[in-house]
């Protein structure tokens, strides 16, 4: 199991940039896809990108293609989530997840963070 914590939200405008943080305890993160996923009030999680233990993969949702960016940096166990030309349907909690295999649902995760609110304004 890994813990892990997000930070790095917040209250922005449309067109605005962010960049999520989820920091990660364990000696076995360089292992495990890392994803981010969000969930808005009354909607389901949904998937929003996806890394590979060795960064030569990634995923993402096609709402976010273009706009998101995934990466990680195994040494401080760390993975990020540059997120650019915000929209107010970006609007949600985003969540950071450890998964064991490459699959992109939420029941591909067995780990998660508590999320980190993230609001953009129009």
């Amino acid at each position: 199991q890994v813990q892990l914590v997000e930070s790095g939200g917040g209250l922005v405008q449309a067109g605005g940039s962010l960049r999520l943080s989820c920091a990660a305890s364990g000696r076995t993160f360089s292992s495990y896809f890392m994803g981010w996923f969000r969930q808005a009030p009354g909607k389901e999680r949904e998937f929003v990108a996806r890394i590979s233990w060795n960064s030569l993969s990634t995923d993402y949702a096609d709402s976010v293609k273009g706009r998101f960016a995934i990466s990680r940096d195994n040494a401080k166990k760390t993975v990020y989530l540059q997120m650019n030309s915000l929209k107010p349907e970006d609007t949600a909690k985003y969540y950071c997840a450890a998964s064991r295999s490459d699959g992109t649902n939420w029941y591909d995760f067995g780990s998660w963070g508590r999320g980190t609110q993230v609001t953009v304004s129009s």
